[in-house]
C-alpha cells in the first residue's frame, strides 16, 4: 500500500466514523431522555398514591396539635381528684399517649416538620410543669393557672400548626 491508497482508505473511513459518532451521540441522548421520562412517570404515579397518605398524616398531626393545646386540653381532660400533681401527671400522660398514637406519621413528613411538632409537645409539657410549680394548691387552681398562662403568650401548638400549614402549602 502506498500513500495514495492510505489516503483513499481514510477518505472512505472518515465519513463512516463521523456517522458512527453522531449516531452514538443521538442514541445516548435518546436513551437518557427515555430514562428521564420513565423516572418522571414513576414519580408522578408514586405522588398520586402517596400524596393522600401524606395529607392524612399532616391532618392527624394538625389534630394532635389542636388536642394538646392547653385551652382545649384542660377543657377535655378534667381532674379526677383535687390533687394538683395527679392532674399534672394526667395532662402529661394524655399528651404522651396522643403523641405515641401518632408516632408513625413521622415517616410521611419532613424531619424539620416532625421536629417542630416534637418541640411543641415538649414545650407544652414544660408549660404544664412550670405552672404546676406555682402556688396552686389544687387541680382546679392549676387548671386556671394554665389557662391564664396561655392567654398571655402564644401556644406552642399554634406555632407548630402554622408551620404544618406552610409545609402542606408547599406540596401544591
Amino acid at each position: 500500500m502506498n500513500g495514495i491508497d492510505i489516503l483513499q482508505l481514510f477518505a472512505y473511513l472518515l465519513p463512516a466514523v463521523v456517522t458512527g459518532v453522531v449516531a452514538f451521540y443521538f442514541f445516548k441522548m435518546h436513551t437518557k431522555n427515555e430514562e428521564g421520562r420513565r423516572r418522571f412517570l414513576l414519580h408522578k404515579d408514586s405522588q398520586k398514591n402517596t400524596l393522600p397518605i401524606r395529607l392524612q398524616a399532616y391532618e392527624r398531626m394538625a389534630l394532635f396539635l389542636e388536642r394538646i393545646a392547653i385551652p382545649k386540653l384542660v377543657v377535655r381532660v378534667a381532674p379526677k381528684s383535687a390533687d394538683k400533681s395527679d392532674y399534672e401527671n394526667l395532662l402529661i400522660r394524655t399528651i404522651e399517649n396522643e403523641y405515641e398514637h401518632n408516632l408513625s406519621q413521622q415517616i410521611y413528613m419532613t424531619d424539620e416538620c416532625w421536629n417542630v411538632i416534637k418541640a411543641a409537645k415538649n414545650a407544652t409539657i414544660q408549660g404544664i410543669r412550670k405552672s404546676a410549680m406555682s402556688e396552686a394548691d389544687n387541680a382546679d387552681k392549676l387548671r386556671e393557672d394554665l389557662l391564664n398562662d396561655m392567654m398571655e403568650k402564644s401556644s406552642p401548638s399554634a406555632t407548630a400548626l402554622s408551620y404544618v400549614k406552610r409545609e402542606i402549602g408547599a406540596l401544591w
